[in-house]
């Protein structure tokens, strides 16, 4: 059965691209709580920073498994409601409830749970999201619209951070904590999420509604096989079928996000100690440094929301590939800077190589892979090019985390055994990795596919 497809798609403005992707801040929002917050919740109910990758496998495993199967379902849903809009609307909806009941956790399992539940909403929500704008672009408005979603996940992502260091700064106390030192800010932010998740999805499906599939599309869906194992069988196929773009794209996603999850879960801890002397999570110094993370964080996505939009006449004349490789290098050169600021103040010099970094992760890949797969097949593909963003992260937990299960180990604990527990290290390796990944970009090329 031949994988084309004939869908009409009508050129958007550049407001529409804005308003189909404004739900990726609702759910960007959603990952900036996160990566400023989980580490530093975990440690607050007793976690050991050699711990914390593990503690975190939740985005890993449910991205490894949720988003292929959920793009392989999308791929074949055609119901009254649209091919992705039930899935988008029902992971937002368990990414809200999530959201309001993580700052209330009151033990790890509590906490650990509620972050499964809530990468289950993400995950379910952002391959649909990929494959939703792919499909109602045509294809040289792509790199454009992927763009414009990655200056919205910088928007997102900074909001999210800088929101408890403005809290701070209009008279909440900073020391205001829960009966589990939970932050009462960080309470706040996470409320703020739980209803952001959920307004700016909805937001966006109404003011730029799926097209309706074509006649093709829907003999092509009314004759595949249903259910999770026909799902399973065509995630299997369309990786057997892969395109060798799509090989060497999960080359540098190997560097990238194995950089970036190291970096996002030990920056703050190399923050406490450099910056503030301190490494007991209890302490207000520490409450500081999340601060001082928080505001770094924030003016790194700031970065990449403004980059991203300026990388779109920049995409034109240098490709995707060769602009990529060098904002990771910028990236790269972040991390190795981290550790020898001696002042809160210079940390806007690594907040910019990160945020000049992020702002392309989020876009330029994207635009390389929308270019390089079969349309009847975006959903998995997506979902399948998830899979290289997640196992990085699960071989970056596997490796450096330990955690002692009682009746067994799981990880090696390479951080605290072979890097001596020293996050300045971590980040040194991060760089490096960030290095490397710019080498591959610039093995990538763009070959449309329709």
């Amino acid at each position: 059965m031949s994988l084309s497809v004939t869908r009409s798609r009508p050129r958007l403005s550049g407001l529409q691209l804005v308003e189909m992707n404004l739900g990726f801040l609702g759910l960007q929002f959603s990952f900036g709580l996160q990566q400023g917050n989980m580490g530093p919740i975990y440690s607050w109910l007793g976690a050991h920073e050699g711990e914390l990758p593990i503690l975190s496998l939740a985005g890993p495993v449910t991205g490894l498994i949720v988003q292929p199967l959920v793009g392989a379902l999308s791929d074949r849903t055609g119901g009254r409601w649209g091919q992705r809009t039930p899935w988008l609307v029902a992971g937002a909806l368990l990414c809200a409830l999530a959201l309001f009941w993580m700052p209330l956790a009151s033990s790890l399992v509590m906490a650990a749970s509620l972050l499964w539940l809530l990468d289950a909403g993400n995950n379910m929500t952002m391959e649909p999201y990929r494959a939703y704008v792919a499909d109602r672009l045509t294809p040289d408005q792509r790199p454009a619209g992927f763009l414009v979603q990655s200056a919205l996940t910088g928007l997102a992502q900074m909001l999210a951070l800088a929101t408890p260091v403005v809290l701070v700064g209009l008279g909440m106390s900073r020391d205001s904590v829960d009966a589990h030192g939970v932050p009462h800010t960080v309470r706040a932010v996470f409320w703020l999420g739980s209803v952001l998740s959920l307004a700016t999805i909805l937001f966006s499906l109404r003011r730029v509604p799926e097209l309706p599939l074509a006649r093709a599309e829907r003999e092509r869906i009314a004759a595949a096989p249903r259910g999770l194992g026909a799902a399973l069988v065509e995630v299997g196929a369309a990786i057997r079928a892969m395109p060798a773009q799509m090989w060497r794209l999960a080359l540098m996603n190997l560097f990238q996000w194995f950089a970036l999850w190291g970096y996002w879960h030990y920056a703050v801890y190399a923050i406490a100690r450099r910056l503030y002397g301190v490494a007991e999570p209890a302490s207000p110094g520490f409450r500081q440094a999340v601060l001082t993370y928080g505001a770094m964080a924030a003016a790194a996505n700031a970065i990449a929301f403004v980059s991203a939009l300026a990388m779109i006449p920049l995409v034109r004349r240098l490709g995707p590939a060769r602009l990529h490789a060098a904002c990771l290098v910028a990236g790269g050169m972040a991390m190795l800077a981290v550790p020898q600021v001696a002042e809160p103040a210079w940390l806007a010099l690594p907040a910019l190589g990160i945020g000049l970094a992020w702002g392309s992760i989020m876009g330029n890949p994207l635009g390389i892979l929308a270019a390089a797969i079969p349309p009847a097949r975006t959903g998995v593909y997506m979902g399948i090019f998830n899979m290289m963003i997640v196992i990085p992260m699960l071989l970056f937990a596997l490796t450096m985390a330990r955690l002692d299960l009682g009746f067994a180990a799981l990880g090696l604990g390479l951080y605290d055994r072979v890097l001596g527990g020293e996050p300045f290290r971590l980040l040194a390796v991060c760089g490096g990795c960030m290095m490397l990944a710019a080498l591959a970009s610039l093995r990538l090329r763009v070959d449309a596919m329709d």
